[in-house]
């Protein structure tokens, strides 16, 4: 008798949880894409309760069958029953409170019926309504009608499709196509809120430099041997940081800085694209990379921005808004930085999972580059079709979003690093502490040693050698026993050896690091390879596939004449020798005259704190991509880089090249200033780089679109018996021997870059600020 009361409790408990579930699902008119799945639900619920109210019955027809038995038994054994004759008014009350129960069900079953029935004409009237949506004929959306094609039969690939509403009808396709992405018109039946005018946006806040970096710690994070690698260099650099802030604020007097929300995704340290980095921060590996990034952080913050930093894909995709799915969809909310830096990685992420909010919000990225993306790798059908594609360009972005290590190429923006300043008292400790007679070599791993004997055997007559190679349990076996290898040392312990040491010396590996600055403002004498032929593409394996030809003629071939053009060409001797290591006696002259010279430490401003806190503060203020760049009035227009309006330029008084004429009467919103501008033409052999680098200038790419016009040729005095509009990273130029011109068709293949013997190349000039290329005069 227990047994059975008791299966009947549970029984009744068990169906009022299965009903209860049945409820709790999401309520009819929620959403107009739910109607078919919340009435099915619906119909199971009344299922449910039938079956309820059916076992119920069941249950008390069984009781009532019990009790007469029982009271049956209990009459035959008379007095023998000891137990009293109320012992089954417990069991008469639990029938009635099923009963009750029942009749309560039965009715709810009613109820929900009538609801059903309500619901399933509401159903048809919305299907019916659904299902006579058209594709629109709107020359306004010509590609709508593509879209609904494409996702009659793609709308399963992706889950995020779902997460908008979408269910495989065709009224679900258009209001997705609509009001999610933007290919097709609005429906007209859709309730909409009328527009109203905006009220014009707040001023923006203004950025306030920082005086403490403690908050800038806590947002990088922990986790990583490379984040911590940064957080060191942060803390070791700090005061660096806050008194070159302190100098940048009273050279901007007060002038207003607007203030920005800024993402840092470091790509390369995600666990997706592999993280090499980060296992061999201890162990010797590059840090190049991180030393720049620590650096990037360390500026942005102090400068007064909100930063958000993320190293791991799933941030990523949580500070920008990304739906559920595989990345086909647009972004759940406009995004909330006005900036991001990433690097190659981070970009490809994110346009892997942006959908189409990557084409939307791409002139807000700015892609640390090391090596640089000349314009003729950038643009995505230019390098198809003139074998400029490489595995890292072709993102059709504006070049100078780009920002390198080194001022490679005017085209990129320049974004450097920073070495530590020395104080005066350090600097005279330097010069009494030097050791004519000491080496370091350049390089922490082995594998730089390999076939440097003969190298080693010259240099050790003269010096005491001394290495950095990493090591565990033994001696690397590259290393000759005659160098004293301290293993890999720590930042602080480097610095101190590079103090006492004259010579710092390269074997031609790796290239372009923040080593050899390092050094030099350490008061060592840099002495590297030079490459004959240069290092490129085509003659090297870690060049194949970048994005530059190094100003290289027509070929996609990166070059490097040295392990680093920059100390070779923006500083040169008496810190940085550059000698043909293939030549013994070249080589042994060299380090000879090194011992007796006497140098003291140096470091370019554009490479200390203040200088990079310049650059990325002006970066920040003046560069826009996401604007289009005004041109004068124009009545016909074939191309936004072709202007036929009358040239604001004039002949120089000594008639040599042309400048921004002081009679235009149209002086554009241009970042730089347009009175900065010269133009000059280039030798057949000289790329515009080298042109305004032989006059004591920089070119400027951003000037480009004042001097592509018929005009300007008339104006230096060059013939033209054609003038035609192509896509070429040389033009305009001339071919003189033909008299032909030629004007650029594409804005985005504006580049400093490449020559070609047949053409003499139109080039925008500008001046710079003393020790800082990457500005000129009036551009702070």
């Amino acid at each position: 008798r227990i047994f059975v009361l008791g299966i009947g409790f549970f029984t009744l408990c068990f169906l009022m949880t299965s009903l209860g579930g049945q409820f709790s699902a999401k309520r009819l008119g929620d959403s107009p894409f739910t109607i078919r799945t919340e009435v099915m639900g619906a119909l199971e619920s009344r299922g449910v309760l039938r079956r309820m109210s059916d076992m119920l019955e069941m249950l008390m027809k069984r009781m009532d069958i019990l009790a007469r038995l029982e009271n049956s038994t209990d009459f035959h054994k008379g007095d023998e029953a000891r137990f009293p004759l109320d012992r089954f008014q417990p069991a008469a009350g639990l029938m009635e409170r099923i009963q009750a129960i029942a009749q309560n069900v039965s009715d709810i079953a009613i109820k929900v019926d009538q609801i059903l029935r309500n619901s399933l004409l509401n159903g048809k009237v919305m299907e019916g309504r659904r299902d006579q949506c058209e594709v629109p004929r709107d020359p306004k959306y010509p590609d709508c009608a593509g879209k609904v094609e494409w996702m009659r039969a793609r709308w399963t690939s992706d889950p995020c499709y779902a997460f908008f509403g979408v269910d495989g009808t065709e009224c679900s396709f258009l209001i997705y196509l609509s009001e999610v992405e933007w290919f097709c018109p609005p429906l007209p039946w859709r309730n909409r809120t009328v527009a109203v005018p905006s009220p014009p946006p707040p001023p923006r806040a203004q950025a306030a430099f920082r005086r403490d970096l403690a908050r800038l710690l806590e947002l990088i994070g922990t986790g990583k041997e490379s984040l911590s690698f940064m957080k060191k260099r942060i803390r070791h650099l700090a005061q660096q940081w806050l008194r070159a802030a302190r100098r940048l604020e009273q050279k901007l007097a007060g002038r207003q800085r607007d203030h920005k929300h800024i993402l840092i995704h470091i790509g390369f340290l995600t666990e997706e694209s592999g993280d090499v980095f980060s296992p061999r921060v201890l162990k010797g590996g590059p840090l190049g990379e991180m030393v720049q990034w620590a650096d990037i952080l360390a500026a942005l913050f102090v400068l007064g921005h909100s930063l958000r930093v993320t190293v791991s894909l799933k941030e990523l995709q949580s500070h920008l808004g990304v739906p559920p799915g595989r990345g086909n969809c647009p972004l759940t909310s406009p995004l909330p930085f006005d900036l991001i830096y990433t690097d190659y990685h981070g970009l490809q992420q994110m346009k892997q999972h942006m959908g189409l909010s990557f084409k939307k919000y791409r002139c807000r990225v700015r892609v640390i580059d090391t090596f640089g993306t000349e314009p003729a790798y950038n643009h995505e059908e230019y390098a198809t079709l003139r074998g400029y594609r490489t595995n890292w360009g072709y993102w059709n972005l504006q070049p100078a979003q780009f920002m390198t290590m080194f001022p490679h190429t005017p085209d990129n923006s320049f974004m450097g690093f920073v070495s530590e300043e020395l104080n005066q008292t350090e600097r005279q400790l330097i010069k009494a502490n030097k050791v004519s007679s000491m080496a370091v070599v350049y390089g922490k791993e082995a594998s730089i040693w390999k076939g440097k004997e003969k190298f080693l055997a010259i240099l050790n007559k003269y010096m005491e050698i001394h290495g950095t190679v990493y090591y565990e349990t033994q001696r690397p076996p590259e290393v000759p026993a005659f160098v004293k290898n301290h293993g890999l040392l720590p930042q602080h312990e480097f610095q101190q050896l590079l103090r006492k040491a004259k010579l710092f010396i390269g074997f031609g590996f790796p290239y372009e690091g923040p080593a050899p600055l390092e050094a030099i403002a350490n008061g060592c004498v840099f002495l590297q390879a030079r490459f004959n032929p240069p290092h490129s593409s085509l003659n090297h394996e870690f060049f194949r596939g970048k994005p530059t030809s190094r100003e290289a003629t027509g070929t996609a071939a990166f070059q490097v004449s040295s392990q680093h053009p920059y100390a070779e060409d923006f500083i040169g001797k008496p810190h940085v020798w550059t000698v043909d290591y293939n030549n013994s006696e070249e080589f042994e002259a060299a380090i000879k005259t090194i011992m007796r010279t006497q140098v003291d430490p140096y470091l370019p401003y554009e490479y200390t704190c203040e200088g990079m806190l310049e650059r990325i503060h002006a970066y920040i203020q003046h560069q826009d991509f996401c604007t289009t760049s005004s041109l004068p009035p124009s009545p016909k227009t074939r191309s936004p880089a072709m202007q036929s309006s009358p040239s604001p330029l004039a002949l120089s008084p000594n008639a040599t090249h042309l400048v921004w004429s002081p009679s235009a009467g149209w002086v554009p919103q241009a970042w730089p200033p347009v009175a900065s501008l010269q133009v000059w033409v280039s030798e057949p052999q000289h790329t515009c780089t080298e042109t305004c680098r032989r006059h004591g200038l920089v070119c400027e790419p951003t000037f480009f679109r004042f001097l592509n016009k018929e005009e300007v040729f008339l104006q230096l005095s060059i013939a033209c018996e054609s003038t035609e509009y192509e896509m070429n990273h040389l033009y305009p130029a001339v071919a003189e021997n033909v008299h032909e011109c030629y004007l650029q068709k594409e804005p985005l293949l504006f580049s400093c870059a490449g020559y070609n013997t047949k053409y003499r190349r139109l080039c925008p000039c500008r001046d710079f600020r003393q020790g800082q290329v990457a500005l000129c005069r009036d551009c702070l």
